[in-house]
């Protein structure tokens, strides 16, 4: 049944259902939500199924896209995206498209694409008798853990009965709604939907729902509501208390401008919703976590895709999420935890490397070729920790790796040298001393790195102000919200 499984018919259905009054910075919900249920038909008994949204823009695109899918592979998905930018070639979807109501600018493209790929999938895994999850390399855990969404609300819409969740418009009652969703629906964190109330008190409401739920992660999401300078007083306001915090400004510039004045993650699914805005976004350090909706992202495939390209950037989010006491640790101590985990790390690759040979056969080739290299990497980054290397610039750093690499060819490829002690220990060495005598001679001083290091360093006895504040501050916005 699996060879020439093809699209027979399909078949979409516009949903609509009951909202609550639910307030965002844009207003508030309408009475009734749009989805639509995509149906794939191969005419051979089996049907697959897909979901997504039902505005009459994505409503029209979908149904042109579904008439000309018919007759193709449920397995050819990239052969079915092509042909769907064919016919929505001079239709670019901008505008109020999208499961939020924001304007966003992801490609109409991914976006009609999304419910037809699920749909092919299920129809692939119900033909193999295999999950889906089967079908993008296997499940990597049993369960999901879901997030509770408060929202600030009405009693009910204008005219309408009172629903039984009742208002929501302060804190009181925001963790109210709390206790209700988690004890009744068994939510593991929980996210506030802002941007509704004067900030100061979503900060309150944030701040009483850590007094009440002292274990649970919290997000705020005020939908890219407030200046540059609204979103740093709120955030400094709950260092400590939020997991992230998420779109608090617009664009990736405003993102980038929040990011260096606060240790909280900052997270979107607004600024970054396609492929051609992670460059900027990761060049800008815009954003630490990508809310991937895979409606948005072009299906299951891509959101897959986009996971391995998020994590390969993330990394320096990985200690504070595996151990969450560490995003509370003040600079000095982090500082601290920096130059530990950079000795122990190069430490272990130049003990494994030097004990190569003992791995043998092509694992041994790579573990000293990886670690030879290590040595020279390694030593602009663990001696640009330590603050009288503060001044040792890109000069210096560059100096070092070439002159280190060059040293590791020369003993390996010219000398010929079979001592693997050599072989690691000379580039390193080479590199040690290249980036102490060319950076200490040539120095390229930084204002940057020198307030850095006046930050983490301790405050010296008599000193009424925190080194801290040697810090230079970006720019701010002064809009009003």
């Amino acid at each position: 049944m699996t060879a020439g499984l093809r699209i027979h018919a399909v078949k979409i259905t516009p949903v609509a259902f009951r909202d609550p009054a639910l307030l965002n910075a844009v207003g508030v919900h309408e009475p009734y939500a749009l989805r639509a249920i995509v149906e794939v038909d191969t005419g051979e008994g089996l049907g697959g199924l897909g979901e997504t949204y039902a505005d009459e823009g994505h409503l029209r695109r979908l149904r042109a896209a579904a008439d000309a899918r018919t007759g193709m592979d449920v397995y050819a998905l990239g052969a079915m995206h092509r042909r769907v930018a064919e016919v929505l070639s001079s239709d670019n979807g901008v505008g109020g498209t999208g499961l939020t109501g924001m304007i966003t600018t992801s490609s109409a493209v991914d976006r009609v694409f999304s419910p037809f790929e699920v749909a092919c999938l299920d129809l692939q895994g119900k033909a193999a008798g295999r999950p889906v999850s089967d079908l993008l390399g296997g499940a990597v855990r049993e369960s999901v853990p879901f997030s509770a969404y408060l929202f600030y609300k009405w009693a009910a819409h204008p005219g309408q009965e009172p629903d039984d969740w009742g208002a929501a418009l302060d804190p009181e009652a925001i963790v109210a709604q709390a206790h209700r969703m988690l004890s009744e629906y068994g939510f593991t964190a929980i996210k506030l939907k802002g941007g509704v109330r004067p900030p100061a008190e979503e900060v309150e409401a944030v701040l009483a729902l850590r007094e009440a739920f002292p274990d649970v992660p919290l997000r705020l999401d005020p939908n890219a509501a407030w200046s540059v300078g609204t979103s740093v007083e709120v955030a400094r306001r709950l260092e400590g208390v939020l997991e992230y915090l998420e779109d608090p400004t617009p664009e990736l510039d405003g993102m980038a401008q929040v990011a260096r004045q606060t240790p909280i993650p900052l997270a979107t699914n607004m600024c970054v919703v396609a492929f051609d805005h992670l460059a900027p976004a990761v060049e800008q350090g815009s954003v630490q976590v990508v809310l991937s909706d895979h409606h948005y992202w072009g299906g299951l495939h891509r959101s897959k895709l986009l996971s391995n390209a998020v994590s390969a950037v993330v990394t320096r989010d990985i200690i504070p999420a595996v151990v969450r006491r560490a995003k509370e640790l003040p600079p000095a101590t982090g500082l601290l935890v920096a130059r530990v985990c950079t000795v122990v790390f190069i430490t272990v690759s130049m003990l494994v490397a030097i004990e190569a040979d003992h791995f043998g056969g092509v694992l041994g080739i790579i573990v000293g070729l990886v670690a030879a290299v290590m040595g020279p990497i390694s030593v602009p980054m663990l001696l640009g920790l330590l603050p009288i290397f503060r001044k040792c610039g890109p000069r210096a750093a560059l100096s070092s790796w070439a002159l280190g690499l060059l040293g590791y060819v020369l003993v390996k490829f010219v000398l010929e040298s079979t001592d693997q002690t050599v072989i690691i220990v000379t580039p390193l060495v080479t590199s040690l001393v290249v980036y102490v005598v060319v950076g200490l001679l040539s120095p390229e001083p930084d204002a940057t790195a020198d307030a850095i290091v006046a930050a983490v360093s301790p405050v010296p006895d008599g000193d009424s102000e925190p080194a801290a504040a040697a810090v230079p501050q970006a720019a701010v916005s002064g809009a009003s919200d």
